[in-house]
């Protein structure tokens, strides 16, 4: 439409806005000044759903536990519908769903905090969160002020409701707080509060007090441990929802990794390239360095999101064999972590990413990883995570030919 015409937008009898539209912007804050309330994309949605849904959010971990939920179900037999804020299309939004001729079994959506931010009525059979991190500091005031639209996923919560989360979390038991429901924990230690976890080496539910064993955490196609906690979680939402275990552990055997999410692109002269795009936060970077044995070439950067760089110091120190700091972000990156780093070298590159992949591969040694887990947004080079991740993959697939 070209403009915001508020005029027209205030006379609206319901105003749905996306979730990529700050709440200071100006067309939102002159419409808070008028007392006028807006929905997400999702709310509208569900009013029209005709079946249960589970909505999954949390930091990190949201689209492959909702993708893997949907298949999860699928391989037990039952119809689900996935789509919310997956992108990349993976799935389509929530509204597409509301579209099917056929109701599914069930609705399983993928819940951003922007989206949750504007819900009313918004209510989940089965709710989850995959654990909570600092994130979107370059929209949020504070922390708290991201975790309490998060929150919100609670806020219409009852006495049926059903939540899935992770086990021995204090900051997702503290966002839960005291709202109405049964609760479910996956992770943690076998013999704890916990109804999914790693017993021997094997995935494992235990719901009714008797332990289903579904597959070996080996035999998961999923890179990673935190992919592990993933699984779980996913398993039990699936076992909840009516999925058996043995179409769930058929399902977790024919998993297969999305694009950007510690993706493997290409393998040459014993150098592994793991294109992990969608690590837009700092969080989701640690999680990646844990999952990994092998020495790492690691590329961090992007665009500023305001999140301290401090905390991967640890992992970079245990796991890096070389830290290239490129992008808008590059210098705070090198000026934060390049003495606490000890004898692991960081290099602050440009902005040009060929030559930062061509760094990469110039230092990467037989049995490494080249990861790109950059702990940023991408908008300072990208139109988005998906073609960053598309053009390491590119180079990645020209540089592992050449080794080979």
């Amino acid at each position: 439409m070209g403009r915001h015409d508020l005029g027209r937008v205030a006379g609206s009898g319901l105003v749905v806005v996306s979730p990529g539209i700050p709440t200071d912007a100006p067309v939102l804050r002159a419409l808070a000044e008028r007392g006028i309330r807006w929905i997400s994309e999702p709310e509208l949605a569900v009013r029209f759903y005709a079946g249960p849904l589970i909505a999954v959010t949390g930091t990190n971990g949201k689209t492959t536990t909702t993708l893997l939920i949907g298949h999860l179900l699928r391989q037990a037999g039952l119809r689900a519908a996935v789509g919310g804020n997956v992108g990349g299309g993976l799935a389509p939004a929530a509204s597409e769903l509301a579209l099917l001729d056929e109701p599914p079994d069930w609705y399983v959506l993928e819940m951003s905090s922007f989206q949750l931010a504007a819900v009313d009525t918004f209510r989940s059979d089965i709710g989850v969160v995959t654990n909570l991190q600092p994130d979107h500091l370059d929209r949020y005031a504070s922390v708290a002020e991201y975790y309490a639209d998060k929150a919100r996923l609670f806020d219409t919560a009852d006495a049926a409701s059903r939540w899935v989360l992770p086990a021995g979390d204090a900051q997702v038991a503290a966002l839960a707080g005291d709202a109405p429901g049964a609760r479910y924990f996956f992770g943690g230690d076998p013999g704890t509060a916990t109804h999914a976890f790693v017993q021997a080496g094997v995935l494992t539910l235990c719901l009714e007090g008797a332990a289903e064993q579904l597959v070996p955490a080996s035999d998961l196609p999923l890179i990673g441990r935190h992919n592990v906690d993933n699984a779980l979680a996913a398993s039990l939402t699936a076992r909840l929802a009516g999925a058996s275990a043995s179409g769930i552990a058929r399902g977790l055997r024919s998993a297969r990794p999305l694009p950007h999410r510690l993706e493997p692109v290409a393998d040459g002269g014993g150098v592994l390239w793991v294109n992990d795009s969608k690590a837009t936060n700092v969080a989701a970077t640690k999680s990646a360095l844990a999952s990994l044995d092998r020495p790492v070439v690691i590329l961090l950067g992007g665009k500023d999101k305001g999140e301290p760089f401090a905390p991967l110091v640890a992992a970079l120190s245990e796991r890096a064999r070389a830290v290239l700091a490129y992008g808008a972000v590059g210098p705070r990156i090198a000026s934060e972590m390049r003495d606490s780093l000890g004898d692991t070298p960081l290099e602050l590159m440009g902005s040009d990413f060929e030559a930062v992949v061509s760094r990469a591969a110039s230092l990467a040694k037989r049995g490494d990883i080249v990861l790109l887990s950059p702990a940023c947004s991408s908008y300072d080079m990208f139109e988005n995570y998906e073609q960053r991740g598309r053009r390491f993959a590119e180079l990645a697939a020209r540089a592992a030919e050449h080794r080979a």
